[in-house]
């Protein structure tokens, strides 16, 4: 059995590398959660090309149901193309439109689909697609066609915790919390992203980070995405290593900011605390 362990360009823990391995062997949904910005969706993109399978992704709106996952009848198609005259309306099946799980059920080869933020949608779509992830069978009325799952797919799940999830649904899942990285894991990361990057630049970005992170009463704090961005920006503007560095990160807005603090409350809470500190030391 083909077994999960990164990739060259996803850095995987120990940790998720064996929940995404115990949701393979369980087969069983893989509920994954953690702070935006983390990598939980691109976490079944990785999945998917380090196993050499097909991915389905489905990307949640809130208006988003659970029959679409399954199939849609499109019957403004049909009802357009009777007044053509087109000869296609006889046959129903021509309106019937497979949805991602539809799709992935009739993969010649196991795949893998992702749910992403499925908090996003209304409180009843986890439970109302319960039978069908168990069963992995759902029957198309209009054309009364039982449709199997030739093989048993990966789900990956995500979600960023807008909303409590049923508890009928969570039991049916492999639960796993993606954890913010540490400073170790963040180098690996950004050595992924920036091979060659100058260690000095690399430090003193991350010592301003993880300096933000750290602010009291943040209303966001910048994610592995906006410090990928940050660093992007510095490179592209040549922004010396020196330019970053304070002994307190209170004491320097770092330059190019606006990738790291994503509200105006926050960019003004870190201006004030930057403002005070120079008070004390003046």
């Amino acid at each position: 059995m083909s077994r999960f362990t990164g990739t060259e360009s996803y850095i995987a823990t120990e940790d998720l590398m064996m929940a995404v391995n115990a949701a393979i062997t369980l087969e069983r949904p893989l509920l994954v959660k953690g702070e935006p910005g983390t990598g939980k969706t691109m976490l079944a993109e990785e999945v998917a090309r380090a196993l050499g399978r097909p991915l389905f992704q489905w990307h949640i709106k809130s208006t988003a149901k659970a029959q679409q996952g399954l199939y849609e009848y499109d019957a403004v198609s049909r009802l357009r193309d009777s007044q053509l005259g087109d000869a296609k309306v006889h046959d129903i099946a021509n309106y019937i439109v497979r949805g991602v799980l539809w799709q992935a059920f009739e993969s010649d080869v196991p795949a893998i689909v992702l749910i992403d933020e499925i908090d996003k949608a209304d409180i009843e779509f986890p439970n109302d697609l319960l039978r069908e992830l168990d069963r992995m069978e759902f029957y198309v009325y209009e054309t009364q066609q039982l449709v199997r799952s030739r093989h048993r797919p990966t789900v990956i799940i995500t979600s960023n915790n807008e909303k409590e999830l049923p508890d009928a649904f969570l039991r049916r899942c492999f639960f796993h919390y993606i954890r913010f990285p540490d400073k170790e894991t963040m180098r690996r990361i950004v050595d992924v992203h920036f091979p060659g990057i100058k260690k000095e630049l690399v430090r003193e970005a991350m010592e301003a980070f993880f300096g933000i992170r750290e602010v009291p009463g943040l209303k966001k704090k910048p994610s592995t995405s906006e410090l990928l961005d940050w660093l992007k920006l510095l490179l592209a503007e040549d922004i010396p290593p020196e330019a970053l560095h304070a002994s307190d990160t209170h004491k320097v807005v770092p330059p190019l900011h606006g990738a790291l603090l994503k509200n105006e409350q926050d960019v003004h809470l870190f201006e004030k605390l930057v403002f005070m500190s120079r008070r004390k030391t003046t």
